[in-house]
């Protein structure tokens, strides 16, 4: 695609919700243009390799296109599949490992700088009359700010258990992430200590967690510190402080799951209003236009730093709001669409079971 094509609309994100958008943008009769500075759906192959979504497939379906697995419960691996097939479905432009730098409104329409592959001399500006953030936080880990938390055996993700068989390893943080790592590191066969600065996992763990994880401390099988501020990592050793006073706790690796926060400055840098408190964005929650016209908020970034309140099946409405919104905008009303069967004429390939391990995880959408 050249940079002079003037676009309808471009996507800032090819997670789950931009690729709504660009299907219904597709169905629409829009040009359109998925822009994503990693791969498709780069939150989804983030997630833990054999985990299993709590959410069931026909809440996760996008875009009319039916979810065929014969699990209730989709795994990644699945997810990846169901995904790619509906661009593939509607033949979705996609503008991958590219990142988008600006967004900055000229006149009616908008001028977007982008950089292909991180090199500083692949920079290009493409035009489009209207734009849609879709980023999600997943890129946004939360960090301690503490030295040492940027040394090699220090995580802020976590993948699987099986490289630390039989290594001490240390979990700060007691929300949903951190519960589920510690327990599936501590069931194949890894030393778990579980770190946290309140007195408790915390109240809004999955109800089916939250006992198997207080069990398994009360029993000892994974050892908890709480009323603990992580203040160092050094060398396989992190420096804590409890009410008794400063200890190293000896460690092969540690994870830091506390969380995770959109890009704020980015939607600031593109000209949105941001609650500095709240990190929720301005925008109409029927057209999903912010306070810059023509510049529209969609999926989890819509909810801030509550990152809990907007997942796939919440947000899979978005992109209907948003192309409708921008076709009365251009003045194209849609024609009426003639009946159709439940059975599409094209229908998404029908995807093989992964063979995934039960982690019940319910795993944050790539918006």
């Amino acid at each position: 695609m050249s940079t002079s094509e003037f676009l309808d609309l471009l996507v800032v994100g090819a997670g789950p919700t931009g690729i709504a958008i660009g299907a219904e943008a597709r169905q629409a009769g829009l040009t359109v243009l998925l822009v994503d500075r990693g791969p498709l759906t780069a939150a989804i192959q983030a997630y833990p390799t054999f985990l299993e979504f709590f959410t069931t497939r026909d809440r996760l379906e996008i875009a009319g296109i039916p979810f065929a697995i014969p699990e209730s419960k989709p795994s990644r691996r699945q997810a990846l599949v169901y995904y790619r097939s509906v661009v593939e479905h509607y033949g979705i432009p996609l503008a991958l490992h590219e990142e988008v730098l600006e967004v900055a409104r000229q006149g009616e329409d908008f001028a977007i700088q982008t950089r292909q592959g991180g090199a500083a001399n692949a920079l290009r500006t493409r035009r489009a009359r209207a734009v849609a953030l879709a980023t999600g936080y997943f890129d946004g880990v939360k960090k301690l700010g503490v030295a040492g938390e940027d040394l090699p055996w220090v995580h802020h993700r976590y993948v699987e258990p099986y490289r630390h068989f039989g290594q001490q390893v240390v979990i700060v943080g007691a929300g949903n992430t951190a519960v589920e790592a510690a327990l599936d590191l501590w069931r194949n066969g890894v030393h778990v200590t579980l770190i946290h600065r309140g007195q408790q996992v915390k109240r809004g763990v999955k109800y089916w967690l939250k006992p198997d994880i207080e069990n398994r401390i009360a029993e000892g099988s994974i050892a908890a510190r709480f009323d603990t501020v992580v203040r160092a990592f050094g060398d396989e050793a992190i420096e804590i402080a409890t009410a008794g006073g400063v200890e190293l706790l000896p460690a092969h690796a540690a994870f830091v799951l506390i969380g995770y926060l959109p890009d704020a400055e980015f939607e600031r840098r593109c000209g949105i209003a941001v609650d500095p408190r709240t990190l929720v964005p301005a925008f109409d929650p029927e057209s999903c236009e912010s306070n810059v016209p023509g510049l529209y908020i969609a999926g989890t970034i819509q909810a801030g730093s509550e990152i809990d309140r907007i997942f796939i099946e919440n947000s899979r409405e978005h992109g209907p709001r948003i192309v409708r919104h921008l076709e009365r905008r251009l003045r194209r009303p849609r024609a009426p669409q003639p009946l159709q069967s439940s059975t599409p004429s094209k229908p998404a390939p029908e995807l093989a079971p992964a063979g995934a391990t039960s982690l019940d995880l319910m795993p944050r959408s790539s918006s």
